[in-house]
């Protein structure tokens, strides 16, 4: 599903609520996850999981192309872990 899909499915699931404002609903939420990961905090969601961020630090890789070796920096990178709920419901379906 992506966020196109989310906007359709919140449209027909909520037939009050209309298509634009499902749309900023959307856009209001994952702005606000953004925001606050890249402030550093974490956003946890109950039933559903938590995003955090992990620290990747610099280390030596190579470039696909030619083999040379180049460095990579280290980083912040994103991090979501499902919450207990949300295993248990994937684990169920399949």
């Amino acid at each position: 599903m992506n966020r196109s899909d989310l906007i359709a499915r919140l449209s027909e699931l909520q037939p009050q609520l209309p298509v634009k404002d499902a749309e900023f609903g959307a856009k209001l939420i994952i702005d606000a996850l953004s925001n606050a990961l890249s402030k550093g905090g974490r956003v946890e969601l109950r039933g559903f999981g938590s995003f955090s961020l992990n620290y990747r630090p610099s280390r030596s890789g190579r470039n696909p192309k030619n083999g040379a070796q180049v460095h990579v920096a280290a980083k912040y990178v994103p991090h979501f872990k499902a919450g207990k709920l949300l295993r248990e419901r994937v684990s169920e379906s399949k």
